[in-house]
């Protein structure tokens, strides 16, 4: 087991968590950072790091993966200490009026204050039923997109009929040998201006569409794709040759014990007030897409806006009796 002391818990390393190191940095508290993923960035380095973001103030268009890296040098001179790959366990409040967290790998933090940015909770796919798929995970099957260079000249089998199969067919038209989408249905789930687009590549020639049709089965060796089954709502079979499949089926998300601790959840997410993102529990906050209030709009800007006030507010706890002179960064300067 190892100890630590700090000023603010971070529970979150997604772009609204780092901000929040951030806000509470220039208001003089130390942070410590956990997160059930090996890296920082949340869903944005996890999920789609090369897709472009449009309603960041300040960038016209900046890809996910460099939004983070953004995020993560205008929280560097703070300095704050990450605990990656750790799921969160536990909370209890001590007599002192502080924070006990702790973690499944037995990383312990004492902290005056609690900033909950778990986004939707630990995420993990929707894995489709097929006989054997573990044996082709993470080497020729994948549930999340990192790079898409690593899929040039290869046969690509998307399936799914939401955003990430289109975007991910749309990206990986350009660079793949071939990329087919699977769906049951002709219509997609997606952005009107996404399945256009599409559409468009499927009459060019660019992408191919089966449907309708499902996964029914992998076909390969030693992890090395070869073929994947489809098949129709009357169980007639096709094969494709491919090398790469790709399910998007959504993920299944849970808050897992941060869903004991008071709070009074409502749909899995915390109740705040949205002037300070204080919960019902004197000392946590809660900012992000976990955080909820009448008439949210469930934007990462939003986000940043909440991880402000919640570090103001954070602040009596972190410095009991001591009055805040706020002063705008442009007066104070960030730390060298």
């Amino acid at each position: 087991m190892t100890s630590h002391e700090t000023d603010i818990v971070i529970i979150g390393a997604g772009p609204v968590g780092l901000f929040a190191v951030f806000q509470c940095g220039m208001l003089r508290m130390k942070c410590h950072v956990i997160d059930a993923l090996g890296a920082i960035g949340g869903q944005c380095a996890a999920l789609y790091p090369e897709k472009p973001i449009y309603d960041v103030p300040g960038f016209p268009a900046v890809d996910a993966q460099d939004l983070v890296r953004h995020l993560s040098d205008q929280a560097a001179p703070f300095h704050p200490e990450y605990h990656l790959g750790e799921q969160t366990t536990g909370l209890a409040k001590l007599e002192d009026g502080r924070f006990r967290v702790a973690t499944a790998r037995g990383t312990v933090i004492t902290a005056r204050a609690v900033i909950i940015a778990a986004g939707a909770g630990a995420f993990g796919p929707n894995r489709p039923p097929l006989d054997g798929i573990e044996s082709f995970e993470g080497k020729s099957v994948f549930y999340l997109v990192s790079r898409r260079e690593a899929f040039r000249d290869l046969r690509v089998v998307i399936a799914g009929g939401g955003d990430s199969a289109v975007d991910w067919a749309l990206s990986l038209a350009p660079v793949a040998a071939e990329v087919m989408v699977v769906h049951r249905r002709p219509k997609f789930r997606a952005a009107p201006e996404s399945a256009a687009r599409l559409q468009q590549l499927v009459a060019d020639g660019a992408i191919e569409l089966v449907t309708p049709y499902q996964l029914h089965a992998l076909k390969g060796e030693d992890g090395k794709l070869r073929q994947v089954v489809v098949s129709d709502l009357d169980g007639a079979e096709r094969v494709l040759e491919a090398d790469v499949l790709l399910p998007f089926f959504g993920l299944s998300t849970e808050l897992g014990p941060i869903a004991d601790w008071g709070l009074n959840l409502e749909r899995n997410q915390i109740p705040i007030d949205p002037t300070t993102g204080a919960t019902a529990v004197p000392g946590i906050f809660a900012v992000g897409d976990v955080a909820s209030y009448p008439h949210k709009l469930k934007l990462i800007l939003t986000g940043f806006a909440e991880a402000a006030q919640a570090a103001h507010a954070a602040f009596a706890f972190a410095h009991p009796g001591e009055a805040l002179h706020f002063e705008h960064s442009t007066t104070r300067g960030v730390p060298a």
